[in-house]
């Protein structure tokens, strides 16, 4: 178990998590596949060159998905019951194949849970940044904890 128990949080405790990772084109073209999301602006390279962006972006969804997952094994591994919901999600900055991300925790509430005594629920604000130091995900999110078994 490499997570934190609901009481080993503080408000305000933050995490620099040590695992960064880079996105490959395989990364954004079997995610936009493997969630029916044939949205040219990901898969297209061709029409991208039309954009703004001149590039294929890297599938927002996969960039939380990413932001969030370099955060669990410093944060919620083994400790976490469930998600109960994710909030305040925006990208600045877009993503593309060849970025390096990384991810910071910011614990921003703390409150024990009404229907589990052996639960509280944390309120973590999960940040992405790319190898340039731009934000390019961010959100907010509420997460069932389990509590130091007794």
């Amino acid at each position: 178990m490499a997570g934190h128990w609901f009481e080993e949080f503080s408000v305000g405790q933050a995490f620099e998590h040590e695992i960064r990772r880079t996105v490959t084109e395989a990364d954004n073209m079997w995610f936009s596949n493997a969630t029916c999301n044939p949205a040219a602006i990901h898969i297209d390279a061709e029409y991208c060159k039309g954009t703004e962006f001149g590039r294929p972006l890297v599938n927002s969804i996969f960039t939380l998905g990413l932001v969030i997952g370099l955060s669990v094994q410093e944060t919620t591994l083994g400790t976490t019951v469930a998600n109960l919901g994710m909030t305040d999600t925006r990208f600045p900055f877009p993503v593309f194949t060849g970025d390096t991300i990384r991810s910071r925790t910011t614990v921003k509430d703390l409150r024990e849970s009404k229907s589990r005594p052996n639960a509280g629920i944390a309120t973590f604000l999960h940040q992405g940044f790319n190898q340039r130091n731009e934000e390019v995900c961010t959100c907010t999110r509420q997460a069932l904890m389990l509590k130091r078994p007794t």
